[in-house]
Formats: C-alpha cells, structure tokens, sequence
C-alpha cells in the first residue's frame, strides 16, 4: 500500500514537471498575441480610420494552461487577460482586462513555438489550423 501511494505522488511529480518545462512562457505568451495583434490592426487601420502607430501589451496574466493535441503535436490553449495600449500620433488608448485565448503548438524539435489560428470552415468540416511561427 504505501509503494502504491509513494509511486502515485511520484508519477504526480513527474508529470507535473514534464508539463512545467513543455508549457509556453509568458513571453512566448505576449508575442504570440501581438503577432494576432499585428495581422488584425491592418483592419483596424482601415475600417475606423485610425492611424494606429503600434500597442504595448502590458500585465499579462495566465489563468488557464490546456494541454492537448493538434496534428500530432503538443499544443496548448492558454487563456487569461492583459492590458492594452494603442499608441495614436496624439493620444494612446487603453483597454484594460482585454480577455485572450491563443493556441500555442511546440514544434518537433522542441525549440519552437507557432501560433495557431482556426480557419473558418463549414460546420461538418474539420478544424483546420493556419500556423504562424513566433519569433
């Protein structure tokens, strides 16, 4: 009984230091959000007419880290909130607690990280993924 107890903790430890060094950093975090930033504020350029000049991403906070599988490769969704600041040749506008949801995938060789971005499709189809490399 107590082997059996001792070895459940320990296949508890392992376990959780296993995910610990797989899962993305904050910072592998921040840049993936402000790669999406960077594809959608061409939009906003365009549709409020508005010249943005940049965004500073601020208090990052992780309050969901979910391990799962995407084509064969260890990908997490990651949830939580940051602040952010649009810079405007006058002004900055900020929206506090803005909520985020990315997905992030590490590469075969293990040094990498892309974003994902789903595809819209059809509701029979299959996810299907757009994959961008953070740098």
């Amino acid at each position: 009984m107590v082997r059996l107890i001792i070895s459940l903790i320990l296949l508890g430890l392992l376990t959780a230091c296993t995910t610990s060094v797989l899962a993305p950093t904050s910072q592998v975090v921040e840049k993936a959000i402000a790669l999406e930033l960077e594809k959608t504020q061409q939009q906003f350029n365009q549709q409020l007419d508005l010249n943005f000049q940049g965004f500073e991403i601020h208090r990052l906070l992780i309050t969901q880290e979910q391990p799962l599988t995407i084509q064969n490769l260890p990908t997490y969704r990651v949830r939580g909130v940051y602040n952010l600041t649009f810079k405007l040749p006058k002004r900055r506008l900020t929206q506090p607690q803005k909520p985020f949801e990315v997905y992030l995938q590490l590469q075969r060789e293990g040094k990498t990280w892309r974003l994902l971005l789903p595809e819209n499709g059809g509701k029979n189809t299959q996810s299907v993924w757009r994959s961008y490399l953070i740098q």
